[in-house]
């Protein structure tokens, strides 16, 4: 009797180590599986883009290509550019190098850092299953006292607490939002301050067979920075209407393509996301 005790609290323990365990599975699986994909999609996508920022709004069509994005500015700081000037735009993008490359290590530097900061995820925080049903997880995060995060960004990162969303049969990230649940200084607070209260948030959907991207940002963090310049973030950025492009689309293609979407295409960011396949 008493190992038959000693086996069911010992299973008992074992189920539980598990249970405690699964947050973490979960968040794991879902990273590697985002890392993974980034690794494989080279899918090229057209979409309209709605971008406030608080000295640079604008309302856009994007082409994406190998060689770097296509934009078509349709509405900037509340002002419409006029048709010609959209077009001399996009054709000082397309026979500018320099520029493209710009653009592109601009990008490459943007996707090095989101997947650094992908990678703390697991390992940063404190992982709760807060809510589950047939379709998504919803996990509750918060920083792990046992983390030492490795650069400034993943200082400021490491002080949010919030909630991911996961999908639960393709294991991709749907929602993730926190905030600063207290204030990160910067060389004890010579090169710059992070405030309390600073959110973000961020969706996504699947906008294609098993591809996944950002359809809404909000960043609102404010701060001051002594010696650098500031490190206020003040953002919401909306994508929607979707559409494919071939995988091999020349700048050229790209910049014809989104020449023909509407000029009033501002009202999707202004009345919806527009379809986006689920």
């Amino acid at each position: 009797m008493r190992a038959l005790k000693l086996f069911t609290l010992i299973a008992f323990c074992s189920c539980y180590a598990l249970r405690a365990q699964e947050p973490k599975q979960i968040v794991q699986q879902a990273v590697d599986t985002e890392l993974a994909a980034d690794r494989t999609d080279h899918s090229h996508w057209i979409f309209f883009e709605t971008d406030r920022k608080p000295k640079n709004s604008v309302q856009q069509w994007v082409a994406q290509t190998e060689k770097g994005d296509v934009v078509r500015v349709l509405v900037r700081n509340g002002q419409h550019v006029p048709a010609n000037q959209q077009s001399q735009n996009l054709q000082k993008f397309i026979h500018d190098p320099n520029a493209q490359t710009k653009q592109r290590q601009a990008s490459r530097h943007d996707d090095q850092q989101a997947s650094a900061m992908t990678r703390m995820l697991p390992v940063a925080f404190i992982w709760t299953v807060t809510s589950k049903n047939d379709k998504t997880t919803t996990l509750h995060f918060k920083p792990d006292p046992n983390f030492h995060p490795p650069s400034w960004e993943a200082r400021a990162f490491a002080g949010m607490e919030g909630d991911m969303t996961v999908d639960n049969t393709q294991h991709r990230i749907q929602e993730l939002k926190g905030h600063l649940i207290h204030d990160v200084d910067f060389g004890w607070g010579l090169l710059g301050k992070l405030q309390k209260g600073g959110s973000f948030s961020v969706e996504r959907r699947q906008i294609g067979p098993g591809i996944w991207d950002i359809t809404d940002t909000h960043v609102h963090i404010s701060g001051h920075a002594l010696i650098f310049k500031s490190i206020s973030e003040q953002e919401d950025d909306q994508k929607s209407s979707w559409t494919r492009e071939p995988d091999n689309v020349t700048l050229e293609q790209a910049a014809a393509a989104v020449m023909a979407k509407p000029a009033e295409g501002s009202q999707l960011g202004q009345n919806g996301t527009g379809p986006l396949p689920r």
